[in-house]
């Protein structure tokens, strides 16, 4: 039995080495074939692209063979003729005989056809448009009428006569100054006019001195500086305890009202016309003060009603008393219920004045009665009248004037229908805002507002009040927490909006609730608040009970203030917005004439959208990419950041 188990065992193991073997014999067989395959193939391939072989002679200058392979030769070796010695080479060639290889593609397209130069459609317009406002161009205005001064209103141009190109900065541009020394000083080349100078120069309006502008805070109406003036306002007006937080200041000048309230955390809107006083807004631009070009004409002011604390007039030379009060009558409606209206300058305290201006006492005399008449038709409280000044102050609601008007049948109430807060392209009208209504006289009209800092994120009346449909006290907190978010993500995109100081004007080009403004209360900035009139909901009036300021605005058309204007720019959604309405090009070259060179701009929207922005400001000269949504790359909202890139008008020919 164990013999047999044996011989089994035998026939089973010379099995397993004659299998192997096989293996073994088939694996050689296949390495041999595909090494001879591989060889061959390899070699196949050196003849195909090198078809050139080059034999050393037994002189040693190198012979070339060469073999047809489509229409090309190659040398690999070159003898350099410029030696004769050379020529007595041994049968080594030396590496002086040996030149690098070429290892450039041996086919190529031929080159396309020559063609002009690639010529950008958005080219910088010409220089002396280097204040151009489209809207208050000087040449169209005085095609209208002159009564009222309409003409110095907004006129825009027709589409066909809107400018496709980019606005220059004048030569020798420079970044403004940084606040607050440039609430004090601006370089004479950012603003290049120096007739101001002159004509205000015993106002103490403005010097020159050097390369810059200095501001010394004066005025027509406060010689001792705006500061000691502001102080003999808040003599009669309590101005620290933050129960007045925004002011219009009408006929503004350079602005100095404004530029030092704010150091009493009052921010102001200031206004002015374009006119003889050539760049005045400008100027207070250039010093970091919120101003618009502006008059009080024939059209509502740009803004919602009960926005303002207070509204001031120094000198501002608007008929107050004339055409049956319309102009104060638009005050009332801007002012909050229990605001103030402060007047200085003519016919205030007349009687001391009347020969320095050119006056006689009749007039004066009748000027003050007619403003008198008109505050009383407005049911306004004359405060005080001291010195210079005289202030009035707006009930803070109507009931008593409601009696008054049943009685005396003075001026009437506007007709309920009509909106308040509407204020584009709206024309004036003498009837009296009313106020919203109240259960007891001592109630405030509309809501009472909290004091700043505060009324920032305490929920503004009209969302308490519930009149915005659609808005709620918990939408407006979750939006303030999310601007915040947002903007501390901006921060990480823009370095420039990080640095403290960097930007000091800044435009929100679609506010809504004011969110991104509030979000950056702490830094040095300012921010313009716009409510695009196409917007669902009308959130203007939340933005000023908040205590922020702003306007109305229309993107299909330019913006009422001057060429680089803001340090940058933001936009939530505007394209969209404007996406079948007007062109996205024209819109953006207006961004891009309100922009400062070097300025920021940050805008969000859907990507394709964004994609077609950063088309369109490559042409611009706008360094810009698209990054992805604070919430990560899976939102299809994307954000975009820019940078314009600093360039000027060139130098003007001696």
């Amino acid at each position: 039995m164990v013999n047999i188990m044996n011989i089994n065992f035998a026939k089973l193991l010379h099995n397993i080495k004659s299998k192997k073997s096989n293996i073994l014999l088939t694996n050689l067989y296949f390495i041999t074939f595909a090494s001879f395959l591989c060889t061959f193939f390899y070699l196949f391939g050196l003849w195909h692209h090198y078809p050139s072989t080059t034999v050393i002679s037994a002189t040693g200058y190198s012979t070339t063979t060469t073999t047809s392979s489509a229409g090309a030769s190659s040398t690999c070796f070159q003898h350099d003729n410029s030696n004769t010695t050379d020529a007595k080479l041994s049968l080594s060639p030396s590496p002086s005989s040996f030149v690098k290889l070429d290892f450039t593609a041996s086919h190529h397209l031929p080159d396309p056809p020559p063609t002009t130069a690639r010529v950008s459609h958005l080219p910088p317009c010409d220089s002396s448009l280097y204040e151009y406002t489209p809207c208050e161009d000087q040449k169209r205005s005085l095609s209208f009428p002159r009564n009222k001064l309409i003409y110095r209103e907004r006129h825009c141009p027709l589409p066909e006569e809107t400018l496709r190109c980019r606005i220059p900065a004048p030569f020798g541009y420079r970044l403004p100054l940084r606040w607050p020394e440039s609430r004090d000083s601006a370089w004479y080349a950012n603003v290049p006019h120096k007739e101001l100078t002159v004509e205000k120069k015993k106002q103490n309006w403005i010097r020159f001195e050097g390369t810059r502008f200095k501001f010394p805070g004066g005025g027509t109406m406060f010689p001792r500086g705006a500061s000691a003036y502001i102080d003999d306002v808040g003599k009669f007006i309590n101005l620290k305890d933050g129960s007045i937080r925004t002011a219009i200041d009408t006929g503004c000048g350079v602005a100095s009202w404004g530029a030092y309230l704010l150091s009493r955390d009052i921010l102001t809107v200031s206004f002015a016309p374009r006119d003889t006083h050539e760049g005045q807004v400008l100027f207070a631009l250039e010093r970091g003060v919120p101003a618009l070009i502006g008059i009080l004409a024939s059209i509502r002011l740009p803004y919602p009603s009960r926005a303002f604390d207070m509204a001031h007039c120094s000198r501002c030379l608007i008929p107050w008393g004339q055409y049956d009060g319309i102009y104060l009558t638009e005050v009332d409606r801007v002012l909050r219920p229990g605001g103030y209206w402060i007047l200085s300058g003519p016919p205030i305290n007349w009687e001391r004045h009347w020969k320095g201006w050119e006056r006689t006492k009749e007039s004066l005399n009748d000027e003050q009665e007619a403003i008198e008449n008109v505050a009383k038709s407005l049911c306004w409280k004359k405060l005080v009248q001291k010195g210079d000044l005289a202030i009035w102050q707006k009930p803070t609601n109507h009931m008593h004037c409601k009696i008054k008007r049943k009685i005396f049948k003075t001026r009437p109430f506007c007709d309920e229908a009509q909106n308040p807060d509407m204020a584009w392209y709206t024309k004036l009208d003498t009837c009296l805002t009313p106020l919203p209504e109240v259960d007891n006289v001592k109630e405030v009209a509309g809501g009472e507002l909290s004091k700043w800092p505060t009324r920032l994120t305490s929920i503004p009346p009209r969302i308490s009040s519930e009149s915005l449909k659609g808005i709620t006290s918990e939408i407006f907190e979750e939006n303030t927490m999310l601007w915040k978010k947002r903007v501390s993500h901006y921060k990480t995109l823009d370095p420039q909006l990080a640095e403290h100081g960097r930007y000091r004007n800044i435009l929100d080009m679609n506010s809504h609730m004011g969110g991104f403004a509030a979000a950056l209360v702490d830094d040095p900035v300012w921010v313009m608040n716009i409510v695009p009139v196409e917007a669902e909901i009308n959130t203007l009036g939340v933005i000023y009970e908040r205590g922020l300021i702003g306007t109305y605005q229309n993107w299909c058309e330019a913006m009422s203030t001057y060429p680089r204007t803001y340090d940058f720019i933001h936009g939530d959604s505007v394209f969209s917005l404007y996406q079948n309405r007007c062109s996205m090009e024209n819109i953006l070259l207006e961004m891009d004439r309100i922009l400062r060179p070097q300025g920021g701009v940050i805008l969000r929207d859907d990507v394709d959208v964004l994609t077609k922005v950063k088309s369109i400001a490559d042409e611009m000269q706008w360094d810009a990419r698209i990054t992805d949504h604070e919430e990560g790359p899976y939102e299809r909202e994307k954000i975009l950041v820019a940078v314009k890139q600093y360039w000027t008008a060139p130098q003007a020919e001696q």
